[in-house]
């Protein structure tokens, strides 16, 4: 399908429509008379960033055997990360409202999160755990939600689809630094020191690039209508405090809350996990499947249903947790690299499945406010499944530590089951003659 098309003259007349449901369209400008660009360039110019961004917190897992060899403690390291996490997620919902109250741009907090995740890396490369995760975490909190915020902005008529791509980089793009920092532990700070120019380069140098466009923007070449009747609204606009008001946005924020628990404690101890066996090739798989799994997850919703789609994927996480203890307790490296596949593939798809769904319950007017409302349960995740994970980890061993993220997993299964869309009937009435 032709993303941007030609522009028949310098200024393509625009005009304001609604559907049948009464929501509003600004139909007629192209992207190239909004932003100089095509909509592919305004994509990967946020897919780049989390490509770079994203290795700071799936790749320091693997970075941990080169640090413990630098001097640094492992329960200082663990900590370390969990602050980082709730930094990066925490700084989700802030940007969300700093976006819509002063109308700033991607480009402003693009720039500025390039600049904090660099001096971040740097940072931890000069030995100084601090700067990593205040600076760090923050920068990267900020690059999360400009780009997933704008690329959803670009593309309203496939937004769910757009945003798993471009937050899918942000696992699978620290595959090649997972793969570096087992394959040399020796070199992993003067590999974080280089680092932190190419993440100053690149995300702040796409930052540069990108705008948003206006409000309630729709492509021309996208017959509104037809998208209008495949794809119902919510029962009405929540505003975010109206979302929090209701029972689906803590169900949500839970259920998210122990899937990422989970996930960030594969994701920080795999390779101390699976260290007699084959790490590199574990994380490796872990790391690349994550961000796979977020691709693809919402074209298999498409088929299967959002809520029955997310409850298979983190029911996969629990399975996943079990071949990890399966491989780890029989020294079976092929029981270890299924376990990381599996986990790796309920480990990130959730993610993007929470956000279709905050638009599908919530609506489409405030929804990266209500989604960054949702999404900060992660941070409580970091707490828990990094900070937390290491202390039972290293008090119970590593069979009550994956067979409790198992129990976690599935409770999080369980409570997706609860889901609903807020304003409608759960069940029809019964006629009666």
């Amino acid at each position: 399908m032709r993303d941007d098309p030609p522009m028949i003259g310098l200024h393509t007349p625009r005009r304001e429509i609604r559907d049948h449901h009464g929501r509003r369209y600004r139909v007629g400008e192209r992207p190239r008379e909004l932003a100089g660009l095509p909509r592919a360039v305004m994509l990967g110019a946020c897919w780049l960033p989390m490509l770079l961004v994203g290795a700071l917190q799936y790749a320091f897992g693997a970075a941990i055997p080169g640090l413990l060899t630098a001097g640094h403690d492992l329960a200082a390291l663990c900590w370390t990360l969990a602050g980082w996490t709730v930094l990066q997620a925490g700084a989700g919902y802030p940007a969300a409202l700093l976006r819509r109250r002063s109308r700033t741009g991607p480009r402003a907090m693009l720039v500025l999160g390039g600049i904090l995740c660099a001096a971040g890396a740097l940072s931890l490369g000069l030995g100084v755990t601090t700067g990593y995760w205040l600076l760090g975490g923050t920068g990267a909190g900020l690059v999360y939600a400009a780009c997933t915020s704008t690329a959803e902005k670009w593309f309203p008529e496939n937004a769910a689809a757009r945003v798993g791509v471009v937050t899918g980089a942000f696992a699978y793009g620290a595959t090649p630094l997972v793969i570096a920092a087992t394959q040399a532990p020796g070199h992993v700070e003067t590999g974080l020191i280089a680092l932190s120019p190419v993440l100053l380069a690149g995300v702040a140098g796409c930052g540069l690039l990108l705008s948003d466009p206006p409000p309630r923007w729709w492509p021309a070449h996208v017959d509104h209508r037809g998208w209008a009747r495949a794809n119902p609204p919510a029962a009405r606009e929540f505003s975010a405090a109206e979302a929090m008001r209701t029972r689906a946005l803590p169900l949500m924020a839970t259920c998210l809350f122990c899937a990422a628990a989970v996930s960030l404690f594969d994701a920080t101890f795999l390779v101390l996990l699976a260290a007699p066996l084959s790490p590199v090739a574990a994380i490796a798989l872990f790391v690349a499947v994550n961000g796979a799994g977020r691709s693809v997850a919402i074209p298999v919703a498409a088929r299967l249903g959002r809520r029955r789609t997310l409850r298979w994927v983190i029911t996969a996480q629990a399975l996943g947790q079990v071949l990890l203890l399966a491989g780890i307790s029989q020294s079976s490296p092929g029981w270890l690299a299924a376990g990381a596949v599996v986990a790796g593939i309920g480990g990130g798809a959730f993610y993007p499945l929470f956000a279709a769904l905050a638009r599908e319950c919530f609506g489409q007017e405030r929804s990266v406010e209500v989604h960054g409302l949702v999404y900060s349960a992660k941070a409580v995740s970091g707490v828990v499944g990094i900070g937390l994970g290491w202390l039972v980890l290293a008090t119970w061993g590593p069979a009550v530590a994956l067979m409790s993220a198992c129990v976690l997993s599935l409770l999080a299964a369980a409570l997706c089951g609860a889901l609903r869309r807020q304003g409608f009937p759960h069940t029809l009435p019964s006629a009666r003659p």
